[in-house]
Formats: C-alpha cells, structure tokens, sequence
C-alpha cells in the first residue's frame, strides 16, 4: 500500500509539471529492482489517459552532422512558440560510455538552462531492446507532465536508427554538405526509414555545397519506396549555427502530421508503435528473468563456456536456455 501510493504521489507531481517528479518517474522506470519495477508499471498505467497528444520526433545522424546543435537549435525555435520540450536519448553503447547525450548537454546549452525544456540520457545498462522500451516509457512520463514536443535523439549507430524510428511519429536523417562520395556510402535502410532528410551547415562558403547534396540526395529519394504512399520525405538544407532553416523543418514535420491523419497513417503507426513496445518490453522481461534467477545464471553461464569452447553448438545452446524459462 505504502509503494502504491507513492507511486500516486509521483503522478500527480508529474502531471502538475514538477520537474523532479518526473526525473524521480524515469529514474523509477529504469529500476532493475522487482518493486520499482511493479510501481513503474502502475505509474505509467495511471498516467496513460494524460498521453499520446505530443509530437514524437526521431532525429540521427552521423557523428559531427551536428545533432546537439541542431536539437538545441530546434528546441529553442519551439519554446519561442510556445511549446514544452524534451528530449532523450536511444544508446546501445551507453553501457561503456555512459551516453553521449551527457556530454551533448554542453553543446545544448541554451536549452538546458530553458524552464520548458527537458533533457534526459537513455538507461546506461541493458540491451538496446531494454533501452528503447524504458525510452517510450519516458516519453510517456514526458508527454503526462506536459511536454507537447518530444525528441527522441540515436546517438548509437544502426539497429538503434530503427529503434526510434518505431517509437515516434517523424524520423529526420541530418546530413553533412557535399555529398558526392558521401552519397556511396549512405546506408539505404536509414533513407528508406527518413520522413525526411536535412543538410545542416548551409552557412557561409558551404551553401553551394549544401544545396548541392540536397540534390543529390533528392535523385537518390526518388529511386526508393517511401514508408507512406501519403508522404514523400522531402530534402532541406539548413544552419544549425545561424538558426536559417530551422522554421522550415518545423513546418515540414507539421505537414507531414497533418497528412498521415488526413490519411489514416498517423493512428496506424500509433498502433504499430504499442505492439512493437509490448514486444521490446516482453524481451527485455525474458532477459531479466535469464539474469535474476541464480539457478538459472549459473546454468546460462555453464551453456556460454560450452559454446565457447566448441562443445554446444549456438542452436543446441538457444534450445537449452529456453527450456530453462519454459520451466
């Protein structure tokens, strides 16, 4: 009784926009622990009803395209509007580097410091399977505590892309001026999954270069099948540092929700979003109980050194440890 009003506490006080509240809220849903993990579940179950009403916003981008910049850009423009913002993070490296987003906070510095403007690191433990469900969750707490927009940044690398992709409602690709070379190397799955692709850095002597691999990449659009029949992912340039463009993206990710609900495809990928949520969610469940149960560990450990050294094969070893949860 004690923990399940505790939990109530904690969910008015994320309703009514504390801040602590709801940086309590999340560090509770990233709990490994049995009872913060059953409070957690009742805590976003309570706040459900107060959800689903903000723009989820996926961005990527390689390494130096500017992706700190240009949310710390964005959010800024937004907060002028009026808007509340949060912004996570997916990072299946955290583990080791205990999330980029961490140092990202001093290349986010305006908005950081800004009342309506929330920035939180992904969990720095678990599979990225783990990772992504405790981010939706997150989200959720976001959205009940008021924030209307939520960025959700990969600062991980492919199967991460993905991952966000599935949990928000527009996925933006950044890219890098000149792209010429850059173009072979562009990985066809992070275009196709692209609402829509943005060249930062059109300041300065890189403007020509800019529109330039706008182009190219528009040709390169042009060739694939785009997620939606309603939609077809335009190609901006813009400056993260000037600030030029950023209006441009925002209206193009409101075009962009206007028609998906115009069409049907807005509430379609809501829905493809809880089920690939409750399947992150079961995943990450299974693994907990692989590494809860000590006789269970033991034996997972005993099957690891088996594979290692040849004497179990990966298959055999799979049947093995999923007998072990079927008992």
């Amino acid at each position: 009784m004690k923990t399940a009003k505790a939990g109530s506490q904690l969910a008015s006080g994320v309703r009514s926009g504390d801040r602590a509240a709801l940086a309590r809220a999340i560090t509770l849903i990233e709990s490994r622990r049995a009872d913060h993990q059953a409070t957690a579940r009742d805590l976003v179950q309570e706040l459900l009803p107060s959800t689903g009403k903000a723009v989820r916003v996926g961005i990527t981008g390689s390494p130096g395209v500017g992706k700190s910049t240009t949310i710390d850009a964005l959010g800024m423009f937004l907060i002028a509007k009026g808007h509340k913002v949060a912004v996570l993070a997916v990072d299946p490296s955290s583990a080791r580097t205990g999330g980029s987003i961490l140092g990202d906070k001093t290349r986010m510095a305006r908005l950081s410091a800004e009342d309506n403007a929330f920035i939180r690191p992904s969990p720095s433990s678990g599979t990225l399977g783990g990772v992504a469900a405790k981010t939706r969750e997150a989200m959720l707490l976001c959205e009940a505590g008021g924030f209307d927009v939520v960025l959700v940044e990969t600062v991980g690398i492919g199967q991460s892309e993905t991952a966000v992709c599935d949990m928000t409602d527009f996925f933006l690709a950044l890219m890098l001026p000149g792209a010429g070379d850059e173009l072979q190397g562009i990985k066809k799955g992070l275009v196709e999954l692209a609402d829509m692709i943005a060249v930062n850095k059109a300041d300065g002597d890189n403007i020509a270069r800019a529109k330039s691999a706008a182009a190219e990449y528009n040709a390169a659009l042009h060739i694939l099948t785009p997620r939606s029949e309603h939609w077809h992912p335009p190609v901006i340039t813009y400056s993260a540092l000037t600030g030029h463009g950023i209006d441009t993206m925002w209206q193009k990710i409101l075009d962009h929700r206007k028609a998906m609900n115009a069409s049907g495809d807005f509430a379609a990928r809501r829905r493809e979003q809880q089920v690939k949520w409750m399947w992150a969610m079961l995943e990450d469940r299974l693994k907990s109980k692989l590494r809860s149960d000590p006789a269970i560990r033991a034996k997972v450990k005993q099957t690891e050194t088996a594979v290692a050294d040849g004497r179990m094969t990966p298959t055999v070893a799979a049947d093995t440890v999923s007998a072990l949860l079927d008992k």
